[in-house]
């Protein structure tokens, strides 16, 4: 396995700028400022969209910003992508991930909900979970409104926004609430920050590093009191994974979680889940926001949209 020519090119030019702070360098608000002027650079720009309409649904806590995208061509009643932004539930935002949503509503011919969840440490743990899951609630109560099809809603995120889809989609089986249809999930974060090969082999020098995997947990986790094996923080840890909604589930290859993104993928199809695990052996954390500088990422977002628009049909 070796590095993607157009990541190790990208990597080396951050390399060659040792002096630059990391995202665990700076406050939070700053490395949302960062994070922003990274996203504008590294992902596409001005992609043509049916309709974006910006609004606010009601949550736990005040209300949710969220963003519906309607893609080009689409008719009638459909189905619809519930979308979680990643960045370590401290960073991101609607605007991070306009360029992502905007591929993934156009090339599967559905609406994306984009929801700006509550970001920690202001709002650590369950802030997050609290408003992901509020916000499927909405989407299921309000399906004749926003034109979609309460019995294909999809749920899906990168990072720790495919975190919070898998968490979502476990509390809605144990509580019987909405139904959801399927899980996009992105190199999500199904555990605590640990010791698997991935971590060990990619800790440093591949973009997402351990020491900030782990200023992102700890913003978001410590001093909430929530025990690291909830399952509403670490799905892998649930006691049950049986009769969850399909999955398509992907990693990248230099990416410090991907081994447990593949661990969560085989124990859903233990569990009886039908599962489509991918692997980008030669890409790193984040790649799905990189449309504007790696090939890979425009094919890779593309088959995800296809697998969302399979399984939704």
């Amino acid at each position: 396995m070796s590095l993607d020519p157009q990541v190790k090119a990208l990597l080396d030019g951050m390399a060659a700028n040792p002096d630059a702070p990391g995202l665990a360098d700076l406050p939070p608000p700053q490395g949302r400022e960062m994070y922003r002027a990274m996203a504008s650079m590294a992902d596409l720009q001005g992609i043509a969209i049916g309709k974006t309409e910006d609004r606010s649904i009601p949550g736990p806590a005040g209300d949710i910003p969220v963003r519906i995208y309607t893609p080009v061509a689409a008719g009638g009643t459909g189905p619809v992508l519930i979308y979680y932004h990643g960045g370590g539930w401290v960073i991101g935002d609607l605007d991070t991930h306009d360029a992502l949503c905007r591929s993934l509503a156009n090339e599967a011919g559905c609406k994306v909900i984009a929801v700006h969840y509550r970001l920690a440490p202001e709002n650590p743990f369950p802030a997050s979970f609290d408003d992901a899951y509020a916000a499927l609630e909405w989407v299921e109560r309000n399906a004749a409104e926003i034109g979609v099809d309460p019995n294909r809603i999809a749920v899906g995120g990168d990072s720790a926004g495919g975190n919070l889809a898998a968490a979502v989609s476990l509390k809605a089986k144990t509580d019987k609430g909405p139904h959801v249809a399927f899980q996009l999930l992105i190199y999500p974060v199904t555990d605590a920050p640990g010791d698997t090969g991935s971590y060990k082999e990619f800790g440093q020098g591949y973009f997402l590093e351990q020491h900030t995997m782990n200023w992102f947990w700890g913003h978001y986790v410590n001093g909430s009191g929530v025990d690291n094996a909830d399952p509403r923080v670490a799905p892998l840890r649930a006691s049950s994974h049986e009769g969850l909604p399909p999955a398509y589930v992907v990693t990248a290859g230099f990416d410090v979680l991907r081994d447990e993104g593949k661990a969560y993928a085989e124990t859903l199809r233990k569990a009886g889940v039908a599962v489509e695990y991918v692997n980008y052996e030669g890409m790193i954390h984040g790649f799905f926001n990189m449309q504007a500088v790696l090939d890979v990422s425009r094919d890779a977002v593309k088959a995800a949209a296809r697998a969302l628009k399979e399984a939704l049909a």
